[in-house]
This record gives C-alpha cells, sequence and structure tokens, in this order.
C-alpha cells in the first residue's frame, strides 16, 4: 500500500468518524484484541478470562469509559452465537459500561462483519476522534493502513477461516511474525508524524509508547542507566548494576527472537528524530497478562495488567508504579504529561 493510500484511507477515516472533546475529569481506559472465541482451546482470550474480566471491573469501578479498539469478538473463526454463549460475564460488563454511556466500541478485521449484525447491541465506529484544543488523538484499529485488510478483507477472511483455523494457529502468533504487520505501523507512524496527530491503534498486537517498542525502550533506558553508572557510588551504582543485568538479558532475548523473524524491532532507525505520535495497546491475550492504555486529558499511560507473581523481573525494574487488586497485579509501565507529548509532536513533527 502506498503512503498516497494511507493518507486518503485515513484522511477520509479522521473525517468520517465520530469526535468529542477531551475534558478535565475524562478518564478512558483503551483495549484491543481481544480475540473472544468459543471459550476452548483455540480461543485466544480463554487462558486469561479472569484477568480480563478482574481488570474490567476496577475500570468500571473506577470510573473509566471503556474504548475497545478492534478484534473484540473473533467472528473470522467463530459464530457470533458461540462467543456470546462463552463470553456472558464478559458481555455483562460491557453492558454496564454501555448503560452508562462509557461505551465506545470501533471494529478491526476480526469483528467487521459486525457492521452487518442487525441484531448487535452497540453502536459500532470505524474510529474515534479526541480533541483538546487544536490537538487531536484518533483511535482506530489499524488494518487501514493495509491495502489486504482495507481493499481485500475477504483474502483475510478467507486465510483465517481456511488456513489459520484448521491449523490452529493463534492470532497472537500471526501478529508477531508478519513483516506486513510492522509496515503497517511504519506507515501509520509517518501518517501521524505529518498530521502532528497522536495515532492510538491496536492491530500488531505488541505495545507501543510514544512510538517505542519494548525492544526500542530498553535499549534507551540501558544508555540512560549506563551515563548514570558512570556518576553514581555505592548502594546506587549497585543497584544499576544489577538493573542492568535484568535489561541486558531481556534485550538478548529480544534480539535472538529478531534473527529468527528476520524482522527489525525499530520503527525509525533511518530517522534521526523519534516523534512521540504512535501509540499501541497491545493486546489481551499475552501468556502471562494484558496490556491497555489509560488516557485523560492530563496524561497517557501504559498498563500492564497480570496474574500475581508471573511478571518477568524487568517488568518489576521497568515499572513506575504496581498496585495489586485482588489476585492481580498492574503496572505502570509508561507515563507522561499529554500537553507534554502534543508539545514534542508540535515541535518535531513535519513541516508540510
Amino acid at each position: 500500500m502506498s503512503m498516497k493510500d494511507v493518507y486518503r484511507s485515513l484522511d477520509n477515516l479522521i473525517k468520517e468518524c465520530p469526535q468529542r472533546s477531551l475534558q478535565n475529569g475524562d478518564r478512558y481506559v483503551i483495549m484491543s484484541d481481544l480475540h473472544m472465541g468459543d471459550g476452548g482451546s483455540r480461543d485466544d482470550l480463554a487462558h486469561n478470562r479472569a484477568l480480563i474480566v478482574k481488570a474490567l471491573h476496577y475500570y468500571y469501578a473506577q470510573g473509566y469509559t471503556l474504548i475497545l479498539n478492534g478484534d473484540i469478538e473473533d467472528v473470522q473463526k467463530f459464530k457470533y452465537a458461540q462467543i456470546l454463549t462463552a463470553w456472558r460475564d464478559l458481555f455483562k460488563i460491557f453492558n454496564d459500561f454501555a448503560q452508562d454511556n462509557r461505551f465506545i466500541k470501533i471494529v478491526g478485521n476480526h469483528d467487521i462483519a459486525l457492521l452487518h449484525d442487525t441484531d448487535y447491541p452497540y453502536p459500532l465506529h470505524h474510529g474515534y476522534s479526541f480533541v483538546k484544543g487544536n490537538d487531536r488523538l484518533f483511535v482506530f484499529h489499524g488494518h487501514q493502513a493495509s491495502k489486504l485488510f482495507s481493499e481485500y478483507d475477504y483474502i483475510s477472511e478467507f486465510v483465517v477461516k481456511f488456513m489459520a483455523k484448521p491449523f490452529h494457529i493463534k492470532n497472537g502468533n500471526v501478529a508477531h511474525h508478519s513483516k506486513r504487520r510492522f509496515a503497517v505501523e511504519k506507515r501509520i507512524y509517518r501518517y501521524a508524524q505529518d498530521r502532528k496527530v497522536i495515532a492510538i491503534i491496536g492491530h500488531t498486537h505488541r505495545p507501543l509508547f510514544e512510538s517505542l517498542s519494548k525492544y526500542d525502550s530498553l535499549r534507551w533506558s540501558i544508555e540512560d542507566l549506563i551515563r548514570e553508572y558512570a556518576l553514581a557510588s555505592g548502594e546506587r551504582r549497585e543497584q544499576i548494576r544489577i538493573t542492568l543485568t535484568v535489561y541486558k538479558a531481556e534485550l538478548e532475548r529480544l534480539e535472538k527472537q529478531k534473527l529468527k523473524e528476520k524482522i527489525s524491532r525499530s520503527l525509525y532507525q533511518a530517522s534521526p528524530l523519534l516523534v512521540p505520535c504512535l501509540f499501541n495497546s497491545g493486546c489481551a491475550t499475552g501468556k502471562k497478562g494484558l496490556t491497555c492504555l489509560e488516557v485523560s486529558a492530563e496524561r497517557i499511560s501504559l498498563e500492564y495488567w497480570t496474574p500475581r507473581g508471573q511478571a518477568k523481573s524487568y517488568i518489576h525494574e521497568e515499572a513506575l508504579r504496581q498496585e495489586n487488586y485482588e489476585d492481580f497485579q498492574k503496572y505502570t509501565l509508561k507515563e507522561d504529561d499529554l500537553g507534554h507529548v502534543f508539545l514534542r509532536i508540535s515541535l518535531l513533527g513535519s513541516e508540510s
């Protein structure tokens, strides 16, 4: 898909999608790629059932508005009636949010067929736009930047139904092992950089915060720690050394994965400036947890939910905050002032 086509597709989307003002006191949680199925062994979300239910109960009680950003019900693999039966507890929470007028649902390539279901209970959107003064935060699933999904959705549906489904290929594996998904991220990054907007997507299943993946974030953190180590002494120097050991081990694991997949983990290796315009909420189908984004008029953060005691060592080191909630833990991995993010986009984005 050419960048000209990407600009045309996303410009049309941002004009046509609903828009609301981002007000002080508003709080949103953005989740994507639940891939709800029939509750069985081929259901990508089944192993995180208790986790997703508890996380959504938490956000409902805290007064958040829930934004589901695509690929929620996997109707390419399962019939909607099967999904509804298997996930009544989750739909009950969706209903609670919807009855309080705190529910926004955006379609992705795996649930776009719901647009044709006249009995579907919730309004569906292709995207949603939030404005704060002259700044814009644009939420959409991300498949719109792929020609395969935006123009030939019937081909992707064929692949899922007759290849991925019979051979039990999980969506998490498909997303992480496809060069096309990284190409989609790069296209959206360029679009958001040029249009000077914050783009929040899903689709690729990997979290991005201020255009940084975990791979890039770890590299930057290691460089910062090395600089600090040179000036530190005593107990702080020993703490830095331990943290560097943990980060180095995780980075080496990601490097091996990168070499195995023969794809780049960075969106901007050829770019001298990093524009913090691309965010990705990740997915709810991770082996040990789920990721999401929290957004208010003042701040934006990347959150990680996991059963208590299952987080990797680097999570404990990297997290800004940790909160215990019953049998689960919520880690704030990254956080920034939203106004500061928009200011950096304005100053670093393209002049065209």
